[in-house]
C-alpha cells in the first residue's frame, strides 16, 4: 500500500438502486490502485453507505484505515440512557477539526474542505448539474484542490 487517502462526497438523500455495490466497487479498485485510508463524514446517506462498504472491504483487507470525521463535539455527548451517538464509530478511527468557532450552517462545509485537503482521491455521488448544495460545492472544491475525482453518480 502506498499511503493515499480518499475521501467520500455526496447528497445527504441517495435514491438510487444498488449505489452500495457502486461504493464497494470503486473502494476495492482504489485499495488496489495503493489507497488504504479512506475518510468519511457522517450526514447523510451517501456517509452512511461509504462507511459500511468500507467496513466490508476492510473483512478482506484488514490493513485498511477508516476514519470517521465528527463535525461536532455534540455528538460525544450522552442520552439519558447514557448512549452516544458516537458509539457505532468504535471499531474506526474518528477525528474532529477545529470548526467549533464556525458558524454551525458553515460546519459541514469547512470540515469536507479540511477532508478534502489531506486526500488524493474522492469516491462521489454528486448531481453537478443540481442547485448549488455542500455535496456540489465540495466536489468542485475536490477539484479544484487537483484529486483524483470519482463521481458514481454520472
Amino acid at each position: 500500500m502506498n499511503n493515499r487517502k480518499c475521501c467520500f462526497i455526496g447528497h445527504r438523500d441517495i435514491i438510487e438502486e444498488g449505489i452500495e455495490e457502486k461504493v464497494y466497487a470503486a473502494i476495492i479498485k482504489e485499495v488496489e490502485c495503493g489507497c488504504n485510508q479512506f475518510v468519511i463524514g457522517t450526514h447523510g446517506d451517501f456517509d452512511n453507505i461509504a462507511l459500511m462498504a468500507c467496513r466490508r472491504v476492510r473483512d478482506s483487507f484488514v490493513e485498511l484505515g477508516i476514519e470517521v470525521v465528527l463535525t461536532s463535539l455534540t455528538i460525544l455527548q450522552k442520552n439519558k440512557h447514557g448512549l452516544s451517538k458516537y458509539s457505532k464509530y468504535d471499531d474506526v478511527d474518528t477525528v474532529i477539526y477545529d470548526i467549533e468557532d464556525v458558524h454551525f450552517k458553515r460546519q459541514i462545509i469547512v470540515s469536507n474542505h479540511k477532508m478534502i485537503d489531506q486526500c488524493d482521491t474522492a469516491i462521489c455521488y454528486v448531481d453537478e448539474h443540481r442547485c448549488l448544495s455542500g455535496a456540489v460545492s465540495s466536489l468542485r472544491y475536490a477539484k479544484r484542490k487537483g484529486l483524483k475525482v470519482i463521481n458514481l453518480f454520472e
